[in-house]
């Protein structure tokens, strides 16, 4: 009995019609659907006080007016009668020169003063003879003028004679410092046995009088301290160890930034004020309304540029979904923006993430550590 056996081609066919089915029923199931991605986002409630700005700085007590005083003249330092931090009056020496080559030149002066009074009265008795002599007809006239320009000249001679006695003498005198002013000596650059030369700066006196308060701010706040000078209010200031807060004026802001910390030094004036003592630690504060009333202060990177327009993104806490909003940017402090339209106090604004949304996109808060200046949108809406 003949049994029949499939061949190995037949089975071969049999198993490819098989996997064909299972491709064509696995091409009739339904695909499960992908899960949209929901983006973590970081979020503030806008408050209604962004315009006001209150800053803390740390700064010094100095006098309204120091001067950093030096010889007119060069020479040898042979005395110094002043020490650091000592008080002085006006008129008082502070430092002295070797005087005894300026005293030779002073009686070098004297003497040529001498000299020139000698020829001086000898020229006007000739003059006087020879006016005389052509009175009588004896000279001409011509002669006589010939003796009038040598008196001229004679004394001409004299005046300039005396006139450098004069600057000798003050030379001289130079070769004492004194103070210009009563006041503290906070700067000593010199000591006996020392050469220095006239005009270089060898004492540091501080005036007695106003003080000023003298502090460093960022040079994007170059702006709203100008707008302060001269102003009441704004400005307090606290001594070191203290509590109580003293009222200033800015007095003077510079110029141009210090070109390595980038930095604008303040002087701010507490005219004569007890208890400010010279080179005292103090605290200045800052509390002045930036930009436009009524403007809300969001952080830098909340704000996006498109097609030339500033704008943010709102979150809507019900259906969890963000669109943009366009607004009008500011004046830039620190690293808030003031905006002046488009926002309103208690919108809840996308501070971290806004440059990969969509408008209509879902998202969900991120539950990190929000800044100081941040408040979370979370808890603010728990609390409603």
């Amino acid at each position: 009995m003949n049994i029949l056996r499939p061949s190995r081609r037949c089975g071969a066919l049999i198993l490819s019609a098989g996997l064909s089915a299972m491709v064509v029923l696995s091409g009739c199931s339904k695909q499960p659907e992908v899960a949209e991605t929901v983006r973590a986002v970081r979020t503030l409630v806008v408050g209604a006080s962004g315009g006001q700005l209150e800053r803390e700085f740390a700064a010094d007590v100095r006098a309204r007016t120091e001067s950093r005083l030096g010889f007119q003249v060069g020479g040898k330092v042979s005395h110094r009668h002043v020490e650091l931090g000592q008080t002085v009056r006006k008129g008082q020496p502070l430092a002295q020169l070797d005087a005894q080559d300026l005293r030779l030149g002073q009686d070098a002066a004297r003497a040529g003063v001498s000299a020139a009074e000698a020829r001086a009265r000898q020229s006007a008795a000739d003059l006087k003879r020879f006016t005389e002599l052509r009175a009588q007809g004896f000279i001409s006239q011509a002669e006589l003028d010939r003796h009038q320009a040598t008196t001229d000249a004679a004394l001409a001679a004299l005046r300039q004679a005396q006139a450098q006695a004069g600057v000798q003498g003050n030379q001289a005198g130079y070769a004492t410092l004194l103070a210009d002013a009563p006041g503290v000596i906070t700067g000593v650059e010199l000591e006996p046995g020392q050469v220095v030369g006239a005009g270089v700066p060898v004492l540091v006196l501080a005036h007695d009088g106003p003080r000023d308060i003298v502090f460093q701010v960022p040079e994007d706040m170059g702006g709203t301290l100008r707008r302060l000078k001269g102003q009441a209010g704004g400005v307090e200031v606290r001594r070191w160890g203290t509590t109580e807060w003293t009222p200033a004026v800015v007095r003077e802001v510079a110029a141009a930034a210090d070109p390595q910390a980038r930095t604008y030094q303040i002087k701010a004036d507490v005219g004569t004020a007890p208890g400010f003592e010279l080179g005292q630690t103090a605290a200045v504060r800052l509390r002045v309304q930036v930009g436009a009333q009524g403007s809300l202060r969001v952080p830098l990177q909340a704000l996006v540029e498109r097609e030339g327009r500033s704008m943010v993104w709102l979150l809507d806490g019900k259906s969890m979904t963000v669109k943009p909003v366009p607004v009008t940017a500011g004046e830039v402090v620190g690293d808030h923006v003031l905006v002046s339209a488009g926002l309103q106090p208690g919108q809840e604004l996308v501070t971290a993430g806004v440059h990969v949304l969509s408008p209509g996109q879902k998202v969900r808060r991120y539950e990190g550590r929000i800044g100081a200046t941040a408040q979370p949108a979370s808890a603010a809406a728990s609390r409603s």
